[in-house]
């Protein structure tokens, strides 16, 4: 099974847009039968995630420091839920057990998670592919501030490569069938 690290927002507090693509998205996924890898979380677009890929059937496997379960932060229907040190031990698995990752959106947290597996791939340690959902074009700053970094000459043009943006999630479904097919 085809597994997918996907780093999203916690936040109950924003548009429903955002939950309503997170709900699709969820959806795509249980009936590709890719199995998702998130943080656990039960709110926000964390807890959509689980709850759409849940009522469609999916696998989702949550990963958590053991301070947020603790603080009871845990979705309560996921397939697996796997509780570590820290934050640092989190990000690690995911990505050891994910074929792909994808970026919705999200706070510091997420761009932190986004921006840190960007910089894995550009070291060679995560040679998977990275999918921005740009959901109405959340990230668009982003990808503006990523480019200027080229046209300064803080990173090269070939770094533009290490992620694709989708702008809806049946277009992360393509993108991954697209690279994981070409392996």
């Amino acid at each position: 099974m085809i597994t997918v690290s996907v780093f999203c927002a916690s936040s109950p507090k924003i548009k429903a847009e955002f939950f309503q693509a997170t709900a699709l998205l969820g959806e795509l996924l249980a009936q590709s039968d890719i199995a998702a890898v998130c943080g656990a979380g039960a709110t926000g677009l964390m807890g959509q995630l689980a709850d759409s890929m849940v009522a469609h059937g999916g696998r989702v496997i949550g990963v958590m420091p053991q301070f947020m379960y603790d603080l009871g932060w845990q979705h309560d229907q996921l397939s697996d839920l796997k509780i570590l040190n820290s934050m640092h031990e989190r990000k690690a698995l995911m990505a050891e057990m994910s074929d792909a990752t994808i970026a919705l959106p999200g706070g510091c947290g997420t761009l932190e998670e986004l921006l840190e597996i960007i910089t894995w791939r550009q070291l060679g340690l995560y040679n998977k592919p990275v999918i921005i959902l740009n959901t109405l074009g959340y990230y668009d700053d982003l990808l503006r501030m990523l480019q200027v970094a080229v046209n300064e000459q803080f990173m090269p043009e070939s770094n533009l490569q290490l992620w694709q943006v989708a702008s809806t999630p049946h277009e992360v479904i393509k993108i991954i069938n697209h690279n994981l097919n070409k392996r």
